[in-house]
C-alpha cells in the first residue's frame, strides 16, 4: 500500500518506520526541509528521534502535496489543535478514494470534536473512510523495535483489518476495534490523567496516589464514554488501560512529564519549554471539562487539572481537594 504520513514528530516519523518495515511505499512530510534531507540522506530524525535508525525504504519531502499523491492511505499526526487549519490546506489533494488514519490523541478546544469528527467535517469525508490509532504508544520504544501493541478503529472493519495487515511487524502488534469513540476518548483523557500523576510526582505524593489516580481517572473516561455511546470494554484493552498505564508512569511520556514539572512549581509556560514537545493534555483538559459538563458527567480529576493549568489551583490544593471530595461507593455513575 501507498501510505503518506503527516508530518515527522517523533510519533509520526515512528509509524512511518512501523510500516516501511512491514512493507510499504511510505513517503513522510516534513514541515522542515532539512528534516525531509535528514530522513532521505542520514535516515534519521535528529530532531524528534536522535540516534535511531530510520529503514532505508522511508522517503520524505517537505511538500504535502508530493506526499498525498496517489496515497492509499494518508496517516495524520500532527497537534490535535493544529489539525482543522492543516487538513483544510491538504484535503484538496486527498484522492476521492484515500483512506484517513488519525494518530492524534485530543479534544478539539473550541468544538469539543474528537480528531476522527474535525477529519470527517473538515475533509468532507464519509466516515467509513476514516480510521484511528491508539493505545500504549511510547515513540521512542517502538522505534527502537522494542515489542508494542495498538488499537486500529474504524466503523469499516474490512478498512481496520486491511490497515491491521498493513502496519503489522515482528515488534508491532495492531488489532481491530469498531469503536472509534471509545478508542479516541480513552486516547484524549488518559493525557488529562498522565498531567495528574505528574503533578503526583512532582509532589512526590508516591505510588500509591500514581495508582489511585490511574484507576479513578479510567473511572471518570468509562464514566463519560458511557454517555457518548462508547464500548465500556475497549477501556478494558490497549486503548483504555494500556495507553493509561503508558503515559501515566512512563518517563518517557509528555504529559507525565509536564505535569511532574508542574509539580515541582513550575509554570505552565516553564514547563512548555521544558517538555519541548506538545504535551496533548494540557490543550485537551478544558474541552474534555466542557464535554463532560454538558453530559453532566462528573470528572473530578480532570476539573483539578484544569485548575491548575489555569493557575486558579495550586498543585497541592489539587491533591487537598481530591482527598477531601465527599466520599462515595467505588462503583457511581
Amino acid at each position: 500500500m501507498r501510505f503518506a504520513v503527516l508530518s515527522a514528530g517523533s510519533w509520526g516519523t515512528t509509524y512511518a518506520a512501523v510500516l516501511a518495515d512491514a512493507g510499504n511505499d511510505v513517503l513522510v512530510h516534513a514541515r522542515r526541509p532539512e528534516i525531509a534531507d535528514a530522513i532521505n540522506t542520514r535516515h534519521e530524525n535528529p530532531s524528534y528521534l536522535p540516534g535511531v535508525r530510520l529503514p532505508h525504504t522511508l522517503r520524505a519531502t517537505s511538500d504535502p502535496a508530493q506526499a498525498l499523491a496517489d496515497a492509499d492511505v494518508a496517516v495524520i499526526s500532527i497537534p490535535a489543535q493544529s489539525l482543522r487549519a492543516n487538513l483544510a490546506a491538504w484535503a484538496p489533494h486527498l484522492d476521492e478514494r484515500t483512506a484517513v488514519v488519525s494518530l492524534m490523541k485530543g479534544i478539539e478546544t473550541d468544538t469539543g470534536m474528537r480528531m476522527s469528527e474535525v477529519i470527517q467535517e473538515t475533509a468532507a469525508l464519509p466516515v467509513e473512510r476514516i480510521a484511528v490509532l491508539s493505545g500504549p504508544n511510547l515513540a521512542r520504544e517502538i522505534a527502537m523495535k522494542n515489542p508494542a501493541a495498538s488499537v486500529i478503529a474504524s466503523s469499516d472493519e474490512e478498512l481496520a483489518q486491511a490497515l491491521q495487515a498493513a502496519s503489522a511487524t515482528p515488534y508491532f502488534r495492531p488489532y481491530t476495534n469498531t469503536d472509534v469513540v471509545g478508542c479516541e476518548l480513552g486516547g484524549a483523557v488518559k493525557n488529562v490523567i498522565a498531567l495528574a500523576t505528574g503533578l503526583a510526582t512532582g509532589l512526590g505524593l508516591g505510588d500509591n496516589a500514581t495508582a489511585l489516580l490511574m484507576t479513578r481517572g479510567l473511572a471518570e473516561t468509562a464514566r463519560l464514554g458511557a454517555v457518548l455511546g462508547a464500548d465500556p470494554l475497549t477501556f478494558a484493552g490497549l486503548a483504555g488501560v494500556g495507553d493509561l498505564v503508558a503515559t501515566c508512569a512512563s518517563p518517557l511520556s509528555r504529559n507525565r512529564t509536564f505535569g511532574t514539572h508542574l509539580g515541582r512549581g513550575m509554570t505552565v509556560a516553564e514547563a512548555t519549554t521544558a517538555t519541548s514537545q506538545t504535551a496533548e493534555g494540557v490543550k485537551s483538559a478544558g474541552a474534555l471539562l466542557s464535554l463532560a459538563r454538558r453530559h453532566r458527567v462528573e470528572m473530578p480529576i480532570t476539573e483539578v487539572v484544569v485548575g491548575v493549568v489555569e493557575a486558579q489551583l495550586t498543585a497541592s490544593k489539587a491533591a487537598e481537594l481530591l482527598m477531601s471530595r465527599t466520599p462515595k461507593p467505588e462503583m457511581y455513575t
